[in-house]
């Protein structure tokens, strides 16, 4: 296997897609195709189907394939997309990556073994496995405030150095000394790309690649302009839109995650905000004041 000859594919703003739910439940695809197209036409750079924020631990199987079914239908090959493939089971990882040819996606985003706990040379070795077998290219996620382990530096660095498949790193740790250390011993043209909102910019202005956000997909336009600017070393108007976005980066994590970015939408007037248990929907209280941040971005940037 190789890896993107493109690497810069994914250099920007991408933006982890949530799944629209009806009020019974069922995946509401009209959204889905309506976020889809928001979300390009607001400047973003890439899409990530079926990552967390997907709730896609309460997905079926046959509703995961509908998902990138629409997905890369409404796309239709207008930017490079991303899906999310990831768990606690090696050997059926392996098996599903070893059979799924992916279609219309040009990698792959696969999360850090969770509940197990594994040693840093499980977690190798369980990426190595993955990176062996998969049709496209491997983007690696470090996210320990879900999955209980945190991947180190020295094994990302490892990782980056040991296979060409391994293409990059989603770092969600909000560990601005990890983010440094990544950035300045991985191999040229292996990305360090934010998995948290409110570390985003910084890492960008380190040297980093861009960010996979949540809140993107709410206001695409300010936030991919925001790591537009710190792509190009405009760091003060970067630093003024990111001043602006705190507040609304807090609110939609207040009470979880997807429950706050779904509120966004809805107000957006995309799909509902509708989550499945064990999550539950934001409360009155969030909503209103998620309305309020809106408000005030709306008029600041309209």
């Amino acid at each position: 296997m190789t890896g993107l000859s493109n690497k810069l594919k994914f250099e920007g703003t991408g933006v982890a897609l949530i799944t629209p739910f009806k009020e019974d439940l069922s995946i509401d695809v009209q959204a889905l195709r309506d976020l889809v197209n928001y979300c390009i036409d607001g400047g973003v750079d890439y899409l990530v189907a079926l990552g967390t924020t997907a709730e896609v631990v309460t997905l079926s199987s046959s509703e995961k394939g509908l998902v990138r079914e629409v997905i890369v239908e409404e796309n239709k090959g207008r930017l490079p997309l991303m899906v999310g493939i990831g768990g606690n089971n090696t050997v059926q990882l392996v098996e599903e990556l070893k059979r799924d040819e992916l279609h219309g996606f040009d990698a792959v985003l696969s999360v850090s073994p969770y509940y197990n706990k594994p040693t840093q040379e499980g977690i190798y070795r369980h990426f190595m496995a993955l990176a062996e077998v998969s049709q496209k290219p491997l983007l690696v996620y470090n996210v320990p405030s879900r999955t209980g382990s945190n991947m180190s530096a020295e094994t990302v660095i490892r990782l980056a150095h040991s296979h060409p498949n391994i293409i990059g790193v989603k770092e969600a740790s909000g560990d601005m000394e990890q983010v440094e250390t990544l950035i300045s011993n991985v191999p040229k043209g292996f990305m360090v790309i934010s998995g948290d909102d409110l570390t985003a910019l910084p890492t960008v202005l380190k040297g980093g690649s861009g960010v996979i956000s949540v809140l993107g997909q709410g206001i695409p336009t300010i936030f991919s302009k925001m790591i537009a600017f710190g792509l190009e070393g405009a760091k003060e108007e970067a630093e003024n839109l990111n001043s602006s976005l705190v507040l609304m980066i807090d609110l939609i994590f207040r009470e979880g995650n997807p429950a706050g970015i779904k509120s966004v939408l809805e107000l957006k007037g995309i799909g509902s905000s509708v989550v499945r248990l064990p999550l539950v929907e934001a409360t009155k209280t969030l909503k209103v004041d998620i309305q309020k941040a809106l408000t005030s971005l709306d008029k600041t940037y309209s």
